[in-house]
């Protein structure tokens, strides 16, 4: 059995690093110069003098540069592979009815794609890096509406609802502590395994027909397949008599992603999502409690309750599972610190002298919590606005 696993690594820019880039070469260069950014590196060619007075047609460098944001979903889109492939007119009249259902109800799509938030640009980032379609990272969005937590009545779990059964078999640990089915960064990396698998074992790499089986499994997949077959037809997906759910899995996929390649056009807000995880990974080699994690890193517990979902009983504890995620602010240091288990050190330096701002949190709380006059908060703080602290600011607490 062969297992493909093409990575590919892409180097993505934010804004800010092209600008000083381009910054750099104007610099160097006494004129302006075109560049083109993308798969193949541009060439750039240049004059040895330089007009006294450029013609008014020029464009000016700064004045041709258009540069997108970068985030999650730019990202995201760049990943897709199946968004310019022409379908049957059947198969795509499957798709289009799945793009009437989501655009019908852009509230629901505003709160499946707010609950990805903390999880879209690192799925998308591993994605990547297999070489797979983008498609691929909004399989949750049709399996379990991004919801970490989410259980189904046949018992399947989890962001990718995986079966008690499946996850077993491709090492998802469960026990009364921890279910890695519930672990994010723990199922995603068995979910495309699981896919990549099947892909090649059955499918001579067809993606489609391993997400169908990922849906019905193999057996079920095969048998249509060779069905289909036998009655002169190619054997893809598209082709397939299938289960009615697994009928629809890669049309309401398709569609989700069509919707996502151009929000405006369906009329849907998609939430601000970073371009970088929202999560940093700490690897612990003794037990820790999310209470006690919680105090150490000086982070709220329902944010580490967010990214931990695997943890059944609020601890974590190295026998099941090793890795713990923190909001990615954290400070890199403290991190160390606490994989290393120098739980004393971390104890001594967060002491009640700082306060990290939390969502919600006005000084006039804060000043009550720790019972010190608001007054006296603005000041220590040097604080211009009190109505514009920032969550994950920190605030000293004292006048020392």
């Amino acid at each position: 059995m062969t297992y493909r696993t093409i990575r590919q690594r892409l180097m993505l820019s934010a804004g800010s690093s092209v600008i000083m880039g381009l910054m750099l070469a104007a610099a160097a260069s006494s004129q302006a110069s075109a560049q083109t950014y993308g798969a193949s590196p541009g060439s750039t060619t240049s004059s040895s003098t330089t007009p006294l007075y450029p013609s008014p047609f020029q464009t000016h460098f700064w004045e041709s540069l258009e540069l997108e944001p970068q985030d999650a979903w730019t990202t995201l889109r760049t990943s897709f592979q199946w968004q310019e492939k022409t379908l049957p007119v059947e198969a795509q009249a499957r798709v289009d009815k799945w793009i009437e259902h989501y655009r019908s109800s852009p509230e629901n799509i505003a709160t499946i794609t707010e609950r990805a938030t903390p999880w879209l640009a690192w799925i998308t980032q591993q994605v990547s890096e297999r070489g797979l379609p983008g498609e691929v990272a909004l399989i949750p969005f049709v399996e379990s509406s991004f919801d970490p937590g989410a259980r189904s009545h046949r018992g399947a779990a989890g962001l990718w609802q995986f079966m008690p059964g499946t996850g077993d078999a491709l090492g998802l640990v469960r026990n009364g502590n921890y279910d890695g089915r519930l672990d994010v960064v723990t199922s995603t990396g068995a979910a495309l395994d699981y896919l990549e698998m099947q892909a090649d074992q059955w499918y001579e790499g067809d993606l489609m027909l391993s997400l169908a089986a990922y849906n019905a499994g193999a057996g079920t997949v095969n048998r249509a397949q060779r069905q289909a077959q036998g009655q002169g037809l190619n054997g893809d997906y598209w082709d397939l008599s299938l289960p009615y759910e697994t009928m629809q899995y890669v049309p309401k996929l398709k569609a989700i992603a069509t919707i996502i390649n151009n929000p405006d056009q369906y009329g849907v807000n998609l939430p601000e999502i970073n371009i970088d995880p929202a999560f940093a990974k700490v690897q612990l080699a003794q037990a820790v409690s999310l209470s006690e994690a919680s105090q150490l890193l000086d982070v709220s517990k329902a944010a580490l309750v967010e990214l931990n979902p695997g943890l059944l009983n609020g601890s974590i504890d190295p026998r099941s599972a090793q890795t713990l995620l923190v909001p990615e602010q954290v400070d890199t240091q403290v991190l160390a610190q606490l994989s290393q288990g120098n739980r004393q050190t971390l104890a001594q330096n967060n002491s009640a002298d700082t306060h990290r701002v939390e969502r919600g949190d006005s000084l006039s709380a804060i000043a009550a919590r720790y019972n010190i006059d608001q007054q006296d908060l603005i000041r220590w703080n040097a604080i211009d606005r009190p109505s514009a602290i920032q969550p994950g600011q920190l605030l000293t607490l004292s006048g020392r």
